[in-house]
């Protein structure tokens, strides 16, 4: 049985919640980061990892999610068989991975930014940091156009890998999804799903 390593309020949600609509079994670690018990199984201290039942480990919530997706094909949460449909998940996991994810580093780490160790240099970098989500939220709103989910077809892993970025941007973006209706209504359709639901209720305990 594969054990998922998570930490509340990061990426590795996204793993959690495909696991959760794949339905087979599986078990659901909460660490912290850096701490000794996620540094024996994963030497970067960083979440998601995930251990199958053989001791195998795998790291970086996009191949994991592409990994979960293939491993359980019955779950149709690969976006599709075809050739152009692989490369279309790889495009948005790559999107994700690349592009929104690393916007919001500025948000959350300002000092990685500027050897300024002023308040003002601090929210300047902040400030830039919006603009860069702003800037990958707007390309996504206008993908989602017309769409309900990411990839055409019902919902998949790519889907679960946006989630947690969007609930980071309705939280620190001034005006969280006010601007972006479509991504709001993807965000509003994975969050009235019973299985992340679900998932969003375990995480939250203890």
């Amino acid at each position: 049985m594969p054990t998922l390593y998570y930490a509340v309020g990061a990426c590795s949600l996204a793993p959690h919640v495909a696991l959760e609509w794949i339905g087979a079994p599986y078990e659901a670690v909460k660490v912290q980061y850096g701490s000794k018990e996620l540094l024996a199984v994963n030497p970067a201290g960083a979440v998601p990892t995930l251990r199958e039942g053989d001791g195998w480990l795998l790291t970086q919530a996009g191949a994991i999610l592409d990994y979960l997706a293939h491993k359980h094909p019955e779950a149709g949460l690969a976006g599709g068989d075809g050739l152009r449909a692989r490369a279309e998940a790889h495009r948005w996991s790559a999107f994700f991975t690349s592009d929104v994810h690393a916007a919001f580093w500025p948000i959350f780490m300002p000092s990685r930014y500027t050897s300024d160790t002023s308040e003002t240099a601090r929210q300047a970098v902040v400030e830039a940091g919006h603009k860069l989500v702003a800037k990958q939220f707007g390309i996504l709103d206008r993908h989602l156009d017309g769409r309900e989910y990411i990839l055409d077809g019902a919902r998949s892993v790519i889907d679960a890998y946006s989630f947690p970025m969007i609930r980071w941007a309705l939280k620190l973006l001034p005006g969280g999804l006010e601007g972006y209706p479509n991504v709001q209504a993807l965000h509003d359709r994975l969050a009235g799903d019973p299985a992340v639901q679900k998932v969003l209720a375990r995480e939250a305990e203890g």
